[in-house]
């Protein structure tokens, strides 16, 4: 009985150790989601917000050192609000600042100015997740140039002496995190654009189709869904392997290509946040997908119709050998693939050879 009893003790004491464990765990995981910093202290990790005098003095020394051209020191000044939260409000110049947005914003534009633009990028970043309520437009904004600076510029050396290297990987991260971060039809679908052809440059074939269903499902009204139709019809295209192998790839580039052409015989009217010059262009690089994905709408059911009529051969010459019961069905089942290399592309080379083979193979019953 004594040691059923001490069993009992032991056990629930676990449990409380585990349950107790856990909840700390979750406090600690609810705390770093509320503050976003890494906080400071050597020892103990700080992570409450900075007393607002601090705060504010920080600002203000910071502030009138840009002023005067000194930035890299006032830049020391606002990152600190990158390790600890600032709620404070402080007015200069007849202008009133949200401290913590503020310091940190500056300091990402000192970062791109001097060709950091990942540091930049990661302090506009905390300041989306972190101050919702500060500018989203202009922070979103930012997120998206220097993101695109990082993927399609030549980067900046460091200290103008060692050069930077460009990260594929880092960039399709980045452009995933302002399209979770930007959600709504004026940031998030050029991100994920932006991703899909980062993603095609890299050989990232299937995040690039991940990036344009997003768009295509998501942000069905943008104007960006008739490019990413065509750019998921061309992908499909490349990945098909020609007409002796599986067609699963060549169907769905099929479908893609005839789906653009149904959808989009016009032009998706100019968006609400594109600029003149930028629909202009639009319209000139829809016109030639438009040619391009009539091409390719042929070419795919000339590799379709190509495909049938090898079929088709295949089971008119072998397949006595492994059909079971071909004697019952004749030539029933090269004829069906012979008159679907026709239908599929009537045009065609492959068209034309799977007329003659069923003229042949009519003339030979007869």
């Amino acid at each position: 009985m004594t040691k059923l009893l001490l069993t009992i003790i032991i056990s629930n004491a676990l449990f409380s150790f585990v349950l107790l464990g856990q909840q700390s765990n979750s406090r600690y995981k609810e705390e770093e989601k509320e503050y976003l910093f890494p906080g400071t202290g050597f020892f103990v990790k700080n992570r409450k917000p900075y007393e607002n005098n601090e705060a504010i003095n920080w600002f203000r020394e910071a502030y009138s050192l840009e002023l005067k051209g000194e930035y890299g020191k006032a830049l020391s000044l606002y990152e600190k609000f990158s390790k600890r939260r600032s709620d404070a409000l402080v007015k200069i110049d007849s202008k009133q600042f949200k401290v913590g947005p503020e310091a940190l914003f500056r300091a990402a534009r000192i970062r791109e100015t001097r060709g950091d633009w990942s540091k930049s990028f990661d302090l506009l970043r905390l300041i989306a997740q972190a101050y919702s309520d500060y500018e989203f437009d202009i922070v979103a904004s930012s997120l998206m140039r220097v993101a695109e600076r990082l993927a399609n510029e030549k980067l900046p050396k460091k200290w103008g002496l060692v050069p930077r290297f460009r990260s594929g990987s880092q960039d399709r991260m980045r452009l995933n995190q302002i399209a979770g971060l930007a959600k709504g039809p004026k940031f998030a679908p050029r991100a994920l654009m932006t991703l899909a052809e980062i993603s095609i440059k890299d050989d990232r074939e299937e995040e690039a189709i991940d990036a344009l269903q997003r768009i295509i499902n998501l942000y069905p009204e943008n104007f960006l869904c008739e490019k990413a139709y065509y750019l998921t019809a061309d992908i499909y295209r490349e990945m098909s392997s020609g007409s002796s192998y599986d067609q699963g790839k060549s169907v769905k580039a099929l479908n893609y290509y005839e789906d653009y052409l149904i959808l989009y015989q016009e032009i998706p009217p100019r968006g609400v946040h594109e600029t003149e010059k930028d629909f202009k262009l639009r319209n000139i690089q829809y016109s030639q997908r438009k040619e391009l994905a009539e091409e390719g709408r042929k070419f795919m059911r000339e590799t379709l119709a190509a495909s049938k009529l090898e079929i088709g051969t295949y089971i008119e010459e072998y397949g006595k050998y492994y059909l079971t019961n071909w004697q019952e069905l004749g030539d029933g089942p090269a004829l069906q693939f012979y008159n679907e290399a026709v239908t599929v592309a009537p045009e065609s080379a492959a068209a034309r050879a799977a007329e003659k083979r069923i003229a042949n193979l009519k003339n030979r019953v007869e």
